[in-house]
């Protein structure tokens, strides 16, 4: 098949004639299909999916056909999709069949977007390198002995393996930038409340947010544009007017002021070649005629540990649903009412959600709910401020998106500290709410692509896409 780089180049050839939907959506399935070994796909909606782009063929053809026509999709396997499975990739929800669509895929579907099938990730979202799946792990199609991040590990190898053009994800510390960064793609986490959770299955519903990966910027703000917005399904979805994301991306920044964490650039932890490309892009800025300067932030080594105590409080909450009773798995060893319960959690979650909703239920008992929970909360606070602090000086902070490029399997999944920290860049916007993108400005000796990221200001989406364009096509 065509290897298309942008939804630009499918929209061109759609417009010739050069191709049509329905002939895109089976050389994406056959793509799928010639990568099966990497387990990408958890299943292909090609019945659904053809019939969606017969039908979009037909309105091209009378010109009433929406925004995303022709644009092939990939869903995490945590989006609620009518009539479709959805699992989070999980043994307690395999075979469920959702009853109504996540608000997001009824605004894709509105404008014609083609949704190809849902994408294997880390169980419930709860996991760094798509290795915590109960369906496998899925291979990164980059080095297929390496993993493809997590939690939308799937997601990014998706569109990393040109199996479609973009996929959704989810991000609650990373979960989209991180894979993003690992298979050399464009990752975006939206400012909180930004767009609708409603049909996400949750982890930390503080924390979550749902957001596309793409091949270009452009693309992922065209997704954005679309997805956005207030929903009567969602409280925390904000009322404040989507602005047209694409239209604003060539606007020429003006002379930005940008700054860069310090602590982040001398850790330890972080590779040396990252290293130096964040310091060759800063260069490129200064020479531009950017302010681009280093800042104090202290509290670096607080930001994992309080995303964890506050996310595992969290979904320790909103996993207690799944309980064998009303839906999904049930223990067939199961002889009374608490076994069921008892039973049907332990063979029906995997390891790493176990350990999570233990560790949440642990800070939220009686006798540590000050001690961890409440201190927590006042630290999320602390952290946000300064933050905000900082962009109340500077328009952006710049920051690498991953301590390395992607490991290889069973490298650090025998030791649940050192996974955790592989989110120790990515989960300072989660906490603080703040948007943030990853993008692949970077190549490793070893081959390998690794992404820089940026932060932006509170529902300055706008403002963060813009500059984006602005890296990826001058530095």
């Amino acid at each position: 098949m065509k290897t298309y780089h942008s939804f630009a180049e499918i929209r061109s050839d759609l417009d010739s004639g050069a191709t049509t939907c329905v002939e895109l959506t089976k050389s994406y399935i056959k793509q799928i299909e010639s990568q099966k070994n990497l387990n990408v796909f958890l299943e292909v909606f090609e019945i659904s999916a053809l019939e969606k782009a017969k039908l979009v063929d037909e309105k091209i053809k009378s010109k009433t056909a929406g925004r995303l026509a022709g644009m092939v999709i990939a869903l995490k396997d945590n989006l609620c999709y009518k009539g479709h499975k959805v699992a989070a990739s999980s043994k307690i929800l395999d075979g469920f069949v959702s009853q109504y669509s996540a608000t997001v895929i009824e605004r894709l579907l509105a404008e014609d977007a083609i949704i190809i099938g849902r994408c294997n990730c880390d169980e419930f979202a709860m996991g760094s390198s798509n290795e915590n799946s109960a369906f496998g792990n899925v291979l990164n199609p980059l080095d297929i002995k390496r993993v493809p991040g997590g939690s939308s590990g799937g997601s990014a190898a998706a569109v990393a393996g040109n199996m479609c053009i973009a996929a959704l994800g989810t991000d609650t510390g990373g979960s989209i930038r991180q894979p993003a960064s690992f298979c050399g793609v464009v990752g975006y986490k939206p400012s909180y409340g930004r767009v609708s959770r409603y049909g996400a299955i949750a982890y930390a519903s503080s924390f979550d947010q749902i957001g596309p990966i793409t091949k270009t910027v452009e693309d992922a703000a065209l997704i954005m544009e679309v997805v956005a917005g207030k929903d009567e399904y969602d409280s925390t979805a904000s009322s404040r007017p989507v602005p047209l994301f694409s239209k604003e991306l060539d606007q020429t920044p003006k002379k930005l002021r940008i700054a860069y964490i310090k602590d982040c650039l001398e850790n330890v932890g972080l590779n040396q070649e990252i290293k130096t490309r964040i310091n060759d892009i800063i260069n490129k800025l200064k020479a531009a005629g950017h302010t681009v300067e280093a800042v104090d932030f202290p509290y670096l080594d607080y930001l994992v540990p309080t995303y964890y105590v506050l996310t595992t409080a969290e979904a320790s909450s909103n996993l207690a649903r799944y309980d064998g009773i009303n839906y999904g798995f049930r223990s067939n060893n199961a002889s009374d009412l608490e076994s069921t319960y008892k039973k049907s959690r332990s063979e029906g979650f995997g390891e790493e959600v176990k350990r999570r909703i233990m560790l949440g239920t642990f800070v939220l008992s009686s006798g540590y709910y000050d001690a961890y929970y409440s201190k927590g909360q006042k630290v999320r606070r602390l952290l946000k401020n300064k933050t905000n602090e900082i962009l109340e000086r500077y328009d952006f902070i710049l920051l690498p998106t991953t301590p390395g490029t992607a490991f290889e399997f069973g490298q650090k999944g025998a030791d649940p500290i050192a996974m955790y920290l592989e989110d120790i860049f990515t989960v300072q916007a989660n906490i603080t709410g703040l948007p943030a993108i990853s993008l692949p400005l970077g190549q490793h000796s070893n081959g390998l692509p690794f992404g820089v990221q940026i932060i932006g200001k509170n529902f300055a989406d706008s403002d963060v896409f813009a500059f984006s364009n602005y890296l990826m096509h001058n530095c």
